[in-house]
């Protein structure tokens, strides 16, 4: 079985050998690159299965090279965990918003961040569902091909906005709490639980255009899929 690839963009040497390290202890082959345009470049060449990603990095900072991923035909739905020193929930918001699929802030655990890794992959997988097919009013879901069309025309999810959507249209009409739906989603606990689903599901529902208003929020507690 080939080993899961992974491209870590860091320009600080010391961590990048500290977090290649870790990755590969526990399984992965990873590739780093020390800028910005260097990554981007590599991804272009050979894809990769997730993207460890700066923001304080030279020439173009991580919020671009998030941008660009995810505007770029080849890149758009690769999974990408942020890495930084900015810390600040005005960061954190953007990076989510750009399409970051998690966000860690340093000084971190490598430990922390394999566990993350591990669990962003595991959910980037075909999931074993009982459907191939899931809809709901005007949407529809290809699980095996992680296709969603409303009024069949073609989304683009990120693979974290996939699997929430999901989640929400299985459980329809039970509200589900944000500490729920982080664990089930995104595998872990995170530090910014409340914003980490809001922002998702912000940006869920603009996608979603008039199918966005089935996502109905539940004052204090999270959310719910009603039709």
């Amino acid at each position: 079985m080939s080993k899961e690839k992974i491209l870590l963009v860091e320009d600080d040497k010391n961590i990048s050998k500290l977090v290649k390290y870790n990755l590969e202890k526990a399984g992965f082959e990873v590739n780093a690159a020390d800028r910005g345009e260097k990554a981007i470049e590599m991804l272009d060449r050979a894809p990769v299965d997730l993207v460890v990603l700066d923001i304080m990095l030279p020439e173009i900072d991580g919020f671009e090279v998030c941008k660009r991923l995810r505007q770029a035909e080849g890149t758009k739905n690769i999974p990408i965990i942020m890495l930084t020193a900015k810390g600040e929930e005005v960061d954190r918001v953007l990076g989510f918003e750009l399409g970051a699929d998690d966000y860690i802030v340093k000084p971190f655990s490598p430990r922390e961040l394999v566990l993350r890794v591990k669990a962003i992959l595991k959910r980037g997988k075909a999931p074993e569902h009982k459907k191939d097919m899931l809809s709901a009013e005007n949407i529809i879901i290809d699980m095996p091909r992680h296709r969603v069309t409303v009024d069949k025309k073609e989304m683009e999810l990120t693979l974290m906005e996939f699997n929430l959507l999901v989640t929400l249209i299985e459980r329809r009409g039970r509200v589900q709490s944000r500490e729920r739906l982080l664990n089930d989603v995104w595998g872990i606990a995170s530090e910014v639980t409340t914003r980490t689903i809001d922002t998702h599901v912000k940006r869920l529902r603009q996608k979603l255009g008039r199918a966005g208003k089935f996502i109905e929020t539940i004052r204090g507690i999270g959310y719910k899929f009603s039709e």
